[in-house]
C-alpha cells in the first residue's frame, strides 16, 4: 500500500508553516471615471463622465466629477471617490484663504502649483486620485495640467486620464496633436471642433470601458466665464 493511497483523493495534506498569518488590506478603492481636456488659444474644455462604480457595481449614474475652483479654473478627478472628496475640500479651503488674503482669485498656473505641492506633501500615503486641471493662464491662453498621484505636474494642450485614459490619449495625439500625419492642417483648433472631439472621445470610450458611461459633463472655460454642457451616453 502506497503512502498516497492512505489519504482521500490520493494527495498529501496541506501543511501550514507556523508563524503569523498575513492579512492583506488596502485602504484604496478605484471608483473609475475618465477625464478629457483640450486647450486652445483662448479657451479650455474639460469633460468627465458621470458613472461612479466599483467592480461590476454601479453606485451612481449622475455623479459630478468636475469641480469649479474659480471663474477660470476647473479641476477634474477620477479614482477613489472618498479621496477625491477629501482633496477637493482641502483645495477649496486653500483657494478661499488665498482669496481672503489677496482679495483676488488664484490664477490657474498658481493653482496648478499649489495642487502639486498638496499631492507631494502626501507622497508617503498618496491620494489615490487622477487629477487634471484646466483653465486660462494670465495671458488668457488655455492650459491643461495633468498629475500623477504624488504631485508630478505637466502642462500640455490636451490630455486624457482615468480608467479609459490609455484608450483616449492616442486618439488625442492623432486628432489634436496631429502626430505622425503627412501634411497636417496646423491651424489652431477651434472651440467648436474641440467640443465635437471631446464628445466623440467619450462615445468611443463607452464602447470599450465598463467604467465609462451614462452621461458626460462638460465645462467650457473662456474669458467670459464657464459654460456648462452635457450629453447622454449608453447606460449599459
Amino acid at each position: 500500500m502506497s503512502m498516497l493511497s492512505a489519504y482521500p483523493g490520493g494527495s498529501l495534506p496541506d501543511y501550514q508553516a507556523p508563524g503569523a498569518k498575513k492579512v492583506h488590506f488596502s485602504p484604496y478603492a478605484d471608483n473609475g471615471g475618465s477625464v478629457v481636456a483640450i486647450a486652445g488659444e483662448d479657451f479650455a474644455i474639460i469633460a468627465a463622465e458621470t458613472r461612479l462604480s466599483a467592480g461590476y457595481s454601479i453606485y451612481s449614474r449622475n455623479q459630478e466629477k468636475l469641480f469649479k475652483l474659480s471663474d477660470k479654473t476647473v479641476l477634474g478627478c477620477s479614482g477613489c471617490w472618498c479621496e477625491i472628496l477629501t482633496l477637493t475640500r482641502i483645495l477649496a479651503a486653500r483657494m478661499q484663504m488665498y482669496n481672503h488674503e489677496h482679495n483676488k482669485d488664484m490664477s490657474t498656473p498658481a493653482t496648478a502649483q499649489m495642487l502639486s505641492t498638496m499631492l507631494y506633501y502626501k507622497r508617503f500615503f498618496p491620494y489615490y486620485v487622477s487629477n487634471m486641471l484646466a483653465g486660462l493662464d494670465e495671458n488668457g491662453k488655455g492650459c491643461i495640467y495633468s498629475y500623477d498621484p504624488i504631485g508630478h505636474v505637466e502642462r500640455s494642450m490636451y490630455r486624457a486620464s482615468g480608467s479609459s485614459g490609455a484608450l483616449l490619449q492616442p486618439l488625442l495625439d492623432n486628432l489634436v496633436g496631429l502626430k505622425n500625419q503627412e501634411n497636417p492642417d496646423k491651424e489652431p483648433i477651434t472651440k467648436e471642433k474641440a467640443l465635437n472631439i471631446v464628445k466623440d472621445m467619450f462615445i468611443s470610450a463607452t464602447e470599450r470601458d465598463i467604467y465609462t458611461g451614462d452621461s458626460v459633463s462638460i465645462r467650457i472655460i473662456t474669458k467670459d466665464g464657464i459654460e456648462h454642457e452635457s450629453f447622454e451616453l449608453r447606460k449599459d
